[in-house]
């Protein structure tokens, strides 16, 4: 990987970390065990949407022995706004028996014995070791995906193939290890305020002089 690219990394960090100077999680939780639960619903849907459904989750569900236990379709009911309720539903249940059966009630705090737990991948783990544990971790989601794609930092191929292994191995490479976490945060902001899917405002980005698709958009005449 060229010294270039990390070159560019720092200063995108830089740039991204004075204009998003908060930019951290914004799933509301109490504990690495809600915020694996909070994640997991979050999938296909809005951290918005899902911090109103948590708020009364919570107070209903409090500890992986009372989602284990959960009856399945009263489970669906409380997530239902987040969407692929069904999936979930199971999800959730089979990640806190796996919970309270491999790890007496523990939510464990490494990538392998999190992603052992059903229903929980890469991404999910990342998010609950960056942010619950403090243990740096590369979190690909969509926007990771479509803004490292912009900026050149990955291969344009692998991401628009949702490859997210390949993105995550081909980032944690450039970005310094200890501002991978930060490093998905700041992506994160700038994915849902400026860097958009549809209608990425370039003018308005402060990465704009570090981006080829920005570049290539405002310099690229209008039919």
């Amino acid at each position: 990987m060229s010294e270039e690219l990390k070159h560019r990394t720092v200063e995108i960090i830089r740039i991204l970390t004075e204009k998003y100077p908060d930019a951290t999680v914004t799933l509301d939780y109490d504990n690495p065990f809600q915020l694996l639960i909070s994640t997991i619903l979050a999938a296909q849907s809005t951290d918005v949407k899902v911090n109103e459904v948590t708020k009364t989750l919570y107070k209903k569900y409090r500890t992986p022995e009372d989602f284990a236990n959960a009856n399945p379709a009263e489970l669906e009911q409380d997530i239902h706004a987040t969407g692929f309720y069904h999936q979930k539903a199971r999800s959730i249940i089979e990640t806190s028996q796996d919970i309270i059966n491999q790890f007496g009630g523990r939510v464990p705090g490494t990538m392998e014995e999190l992603t052992n737990l059903r229903g929980v991948g890469r991404k999910t783990a990342n998010v609950v070791l960056g942010n619950a544990f403090g243990i740096p971790g590369v979190i690909v989601d969509t926007h990771m995906l479509r803004v490292s794609a912009r900026l050149g930092l990955v291969n344009r191929e692998d991401a628009a193939k949702k490859n997210a292994v390949k993105v995550e191995r081909q980032l944690m490479e450039i970005v310094p290890h200890k501002e991978w976490t930060h490093f998905s945060n700041l992506i994160l902001f700038l994915g849902r305020d400026i860097c958009t899917a549809r209608t990425p405002r370039h003018t308005e980005c402060p990465l704009l002089h570090l981006c080829p698709t920005g570049q290539a958009a405002i310099h690229t005449p209008r039919k």
